[in-house]
């Protein structure tokens, strides 16, 4: 019978049965495991058969590592020169050239022993610091949900996700409401995809909206994402060991034809003693390699090194450092790094196109539109600015809520009214909600001029709209729309933004912007007034502090 149980566990391990396409009961059946998730014990089990859900390390030798440091075109020449000057250099009544060789083996373990050190040190660092970033998942284990680290899943476990989460492993979805799954790190596609029950969701992609659980079906090494991952397990040589192995390959071409070259003339033309000749050609081989800059090359990326610790950034690999400083283009995201991420209204710019309606029922509208629990920013701006986040709901039963999501760019809820009406409120972006109310040519130019204002002085637009649902009917596509009105958001930059983008561009960094925002916001949220068409000034909006051509700095505004 156990025989037979690692029989199945073998065929589970190397996918010899298809988890992903085969019907959910039989998944259960085959994983022996139950919707109530698995016990400790037989979770500590499967962990020993199965290995913790996480991506194997290569564990490389101390000494190894020590000795790699040593092998390289330059080492090559060093260690060559070392040989002759112990093992040829004899003869003619003197003893061997020992000053040569203890000189040479000495830079050569100095070279190799800073390297090692450094690079250890740092691996040490960015480990400890890994160990401290684990990722965590609702699990269910002897029948109790709790949150536990993703290492220690099997397959058979059961798990939750939700909004937001990172999917810790591969599985399959049980009963609910459909996900929308962001796996474009894993397959290039844009946009979320909807994964309905039944159907498998991989781990490292990001669910964007809903709330299922899963029973997991592969973890570590077997995942979707482990198999990728060991595909492009490959280290490539970056530009400073290229350099170095040019810069060896040369030396030691130049010092191979200058040997032969002496030889020839030394011994059949000039017949000099073997020992003279051993000397001059040490000579030739020592002075042809430059044997301290593997040494001067690794104290100046050891201090480098240090220098960076001392700012909070861990060095894993000291050659790393050569490639950040050939950096030319950085690549920065607006919200949240260039900008504080804590969006606020500015009522008095709030924008109202209906009669009966003041800037603070727009608000409670926009605010009815919003999630009360589990916010994302501009939710919690919203409801923030009511002067009682229970006004969002107070008066109303909440019958159904559509969340955000990347496509649809809008949320919206369905409710009852105190007198037992039905009515649906949406909060988006402005184009979304302008196409949803189907705006009259006048009215729609009316709105876009507001935008715009809005946009020169730096603020975002969250447009509103409400319809009255007669039939009563959640999945009713209810009446006409009503366009309600614009509400101006601003997210303030961070203190220093405009600073670091000025040192960045002094060091001949070409800095580029990333945001969905228009030009004009940007400018104004990087710190600035508006600038001079050929211009993009970066200061404070109250202290410019630099001024760079377009040219040099770059927005890639990406359709919203």
């Amino acid at each position: 019978m156990a025989a037979g149980k690692d029989s199945s566990w073998d065929d589970i391990k190397n996918e010899g049965i298809d988890l992903e396409k085969i019907p959910i009961e039989e998944v259960f059946t085959q994983l022996r495991c139950t919707r109530e998730g698995l016990t400790s014990d037989e979770g500590h089990t499967r962990l020993k058969i199965f290995g913790p859900n996480k991506l194997e390390e290569k564990k490389e030798s101390k000494i190894f590592k020590f000795l790699g440091f040593m092998w390289n075109p330059l080492s090559w020449v060093m260690e060559l020169a070392a040989i002759m000057a112990i093992a040829l250099a004899n003869g003619g009544g003197r003893p061997p050239d020992w000053q040569d060789f203890v000189g040479i083996t000495v830079l050569l373990i100095i070279n190799s022993t800073i390297s090692f050190i450094e690079e250890n040190n740092a691996g040490n660092a960015a480990a400890a610091l890994m160990a401290g970033l684990a990722p965590k998942t609702k699990l269910l284990r002897d029948g109790k949900w709790s949150e536990q680290e993703a290492a220690i899943l099997v397959p058979g476990d059961i798990i939750s996700i939700k909004l937001g989460d990172i999917v810790p492993a591969d599985g399959r979805l049980l009963e609910g409401d459909p996900l929308k799954i962001d796996q474009s790190a894993l397959t290039g596609e844009s946009l979320p995809v909807t994964k309905n029950p039944g159907q498998e969701v991989y781990s490292g992609s990001t669910c964007k909206q809903g709330e299922l659980e899963a029973v997991v079906i592969a973890t570590g090494v077997h995942t979707f994402f482990g198999k990728a991952a060991h595909l492009v397990d490959s280290t490539n040589q970056g530009h400073f060991q290229k350099v170095l192995t040019a810069i060896g390959n040369f030396c030691i071409c130049s010092i191979a034809i200058g040997m032969v070259i002496e030889i020839v003339v030394m011994y059949p033309i000039q017949h000099r003693s073997y020992r003279d000749g051993i000397d001059n050609l040490l000579v030739l081989l020592i002075g042809g390699i430059p044997i301290a800059m593997p040494t001067v090359l690794s104290v100046t990326m050891a201090i480098g090194s240090h220098r960076l610790s001392q700012q909070g950034a861990i060095t894993k690999r000291m050659t790393a450092i050569e490639e950040m400083a050939g950096m030319d283009v950085l690549c920065s995201d607006k919200t949240g790094t260039l900008t504080l991420n804590k969006l606020t209204v500015d009522k008095s710019m709030v924008e109202v196109f209906v009669k009966d309606l003041d800037k603070e029922q727009l608000m409670v509208n926009a605010a009815r539109a919003s999630r009360v629990e589990n916010q994302d920013a501009i939710d919690a701006c919203i409801v923030g600015m009511l002067g009682d986040p229970r006004e969002s709901r107070e008066g109303i039963t909440e019958v159904h809520f559509f969340p955000f999501n990347p496509v649809d760019k809008r949320t919206a809820i369905t409710y009852i009214d105190a007198s037992g009406n039905w009515h649906r409120v949406s909060k988006g972006a402005p184009e979304q909600i302008i196409e949803l109310c189907n705006l009259r040519e006048d009215a729609k130019k009316r709105a876009q001029d507001i935008i715009d204002k809005f946009a020169d002085r730096g603020l975002r637009s969250l447009a509103v709209g409400r319809q009255t649902v007669l039939e009563k009917d959640k999945n009713s596509p209810g009446e006409p729309w009503q366009f309600l009105g614009l509400l101006p958001l601003f997210d303030p930059p961070r203190h220093d933004s405009a600073e670091t983008i000025r040192r960045a561009l002094d060091l001949g960094v070409n800095v580029k912007m990333i945001t969905g925002d228009q030009l004009a916001i940007v400018t104004v949220e990087s710190g600035a007034e508006p600038p001079p068409p050929q211009t993009l000034v970066v200061g404070s909006t109250s202290n410019i502090n630099c001024s760079v051509d377009v040219e040099e700095f770059h927005e890639f505004h990406l359709s919203s």
